[in-house]
């Protein structure tokens, strides 16, 4: 069973199908764990996020998945499965949503490397009350209510000012840049051998008033690392 369900995982690599991978991950884990951690809801599959967390963790990325290919899966897309589960592992304070059914937002700043993989990851999805948004911004000056905000590559040679700039506010950010920890980040994806892994700056998370949770630490590497 267990070797059916990791051809399942490893089978889906047309980037169009993104539930898929989704189902299929969940399906793995599940079969690993002996466990069903599956539950019906309205009709349709309801996927527990740390499951979903740990498998993304798991995952191998596709042959060739760090340059781009639209019809393989790539890094990309197991980053904004990343991004969509880290709501259900840290805790924002109170004073930080204004209404209990304001959008839950996730933000990009810079170049967007998703495209249509972390509008599909979102699409319909709930935190409790709130709705999932994806924004994108291209000015620091364009971010005002944002929960998990995504610091693209692009913005490299700008993170140290935009983290001085962000510094106390209740959001949670993240890259893949290099440096990002050192700069004051709170999570920073790294790819080694295949696989994407999360380094994270507890001491960051704590200054601007978010609890993570022990779970989301226990798959990361807690730091500031040495990052090179």
């Amino acid at each position: 069973m267990i070797r059916r369900a990791r051809r399942k995982v490893r089978g889906v690599t047309n980037s169009s199908h993104l539930p898929e991978v989704r189902t299929a991950t969940m399906a793995y884990f599940a079969t690993m764990t002996r466990r069903s951690f599956w539950r019906r809801a309205k009709s349709r599959m309801i996927r527990p996020p740390y499951a979903a967390l740990v498998v993304a963790a798991l995952m191998t990325l596709a042959p060739g998945a760090t340059r781009p290919q639209p019809q393989r899966a790539s890094e990309y897309q197991l980053k904004a499965v990343f991004l969509f589960n880290f709501a259900q592992f840290v805790s924002w304070p109170p004073d930080a949503v204004p209404e209990p059914d304001a959008p839950f937002v996730i933000g990009i700043l810079g170049d967007d490397p998703f495209g249509a993989a972390i509008d599909e990851t979102v699409r319909g999805e709930r935190l409790g009350a709130r709705a999932y948004l994806v924004q994108r911004y291209r000015r620091l000056e364009d971010v005002k209510r944002c929960d998990i905000l995504f610091i693209s590559r692009s913005e490299r040679e700008h993170v140290p000012q935009i983290l001085a700039a962000l510094q106390h506010r209740p959001l949670l950010t993240v890259s893949d840049a290099d440096g990002f920890l050192e700069a004051g980040g709170m999570i920073r994806f790294v790819t080694e051998q295949s696989r994407v892994r999360l380094r994270i700056n507890v001491a960051a998370a704590q200054e601007a008033h978010l609890t993570l949770s022990s779970k989301l630490l226990r798959l990361a590497e807690t730091a500031p690392p040495s990052e090179h």
